[in-house]
């Protein structure tokens, strides 16, 4: 059978010894199939993946055609990040809690993967959030997102309160718990439970959803994806930021958070 892809790299979740049989699986099937097969490096050693050729995220991105995360939605929001600047198709097989993303059920995988193989399937761009935190006029980190920057309050059971402005025009002076900023991917995630509302994937926008504002007016806003979102931390006993639920970062009152969105496969 010829394939439209020549190279296929798998990223399994490591953590779960059930993706090592299914990634050995569809090793076989693949290799069976004339298909260079690559295994992420520490998804080769933590799951004790022999015979096949492994290669760092980076070498996957710059070596591969396509890349197949075996896992949930997590597996699938590392592999994004890592993997986003090289602008290689991802598809992913559900094998977490949630599959949002990872949307292939792990029962149809082979005959799924068989169509994809043969050019059956269409390719969707996805927004993701590029952030920055600035601390006396200088950046002190920055980061990716796939689905969601949220600034929040941190150990106190006290609102924060956050200034935003969009585009350097003032949108809001808020006291809260927080704030989200979502990509349309991540409007299904936290965004979801705060009471914002579910954007196609495929649209160019960012979502805004504060969480539990302390004001009867305080709605969730819509803007363009290429909006610059500044949030400062104004006033309160803690506050932190967290990227795709990633460890977070605790933030001091005069911090901003600046983001805007790029897109990637």
């Amino acid at each position: 059978m010829n394939s439209v892809f020549k190279s296929v790299a798998l990223i399994g979740k490591y953590m779960s010894k059930e993706v090592r049989e299914q990634l050995l699986t569809l090793a076989r099937f693949l290799a069976d199939r004339g298909i260079t097969v690559l295994v992420e490096e520490v998804t080769a050693t933590r799951l004790n993946i022999e015979g096949y050729d492994t290669r760092s995220m980076q070498a996957i991105g710059a070596d591969t055609e396509l890349a197949v995360v075996i896992g949930g939605d997590g597996t699938m929001l590392m592999a994004a990040r890592a993997l986003g600047n090289y602008g290689i198709p991802l598809v992913g097989i559900n094998r977490g809690h949630f599959g949002f993303l990872t949307d292939i059920s792990s029962d149809v995988m082979l005959p799924t993967m068989a169509r994809i193989l043969e050019g059956e399937y269409t390719l969707e761009q996805r927004i993701m959030l590029c952030a920055e935190i600035e601390r006396s006029g200088s950046i002190i980190s920055k980061g990716r997102a796939f689905n969601d920057v949220v600034v929040s309050k941190g150990t106190t059971a006290k609102l924060i309160e956050l200034e935003m402005t969009v585009d350097d025009q003032m949108v809001t002076h808020q006291r809260s718990d927080g704030m989200i900023v979502a990509t349309p991917t991540g409007t299904t995630a936290y965004a979801l439970s705060a009471g914002g509302p579910v954007v196609h994937p495929t649209m160019d926008a960012i979502t805004i959803v504060p969480v539990c504002p302390h004001t009867l007016t305080s709605r969730p806003i819509i803007v363009s994806s290429g909006s610059h979102i500044r949030i400062q931390f104004t006033h309160g006993e803690n506050a932190r930021i967290q990227v795709d639920g990633l460890p977070y970062m605790e933030l001091e009152l005069g911090t901003l958070w600046t983001s805007s969105g790029t897109s990637a496969p």
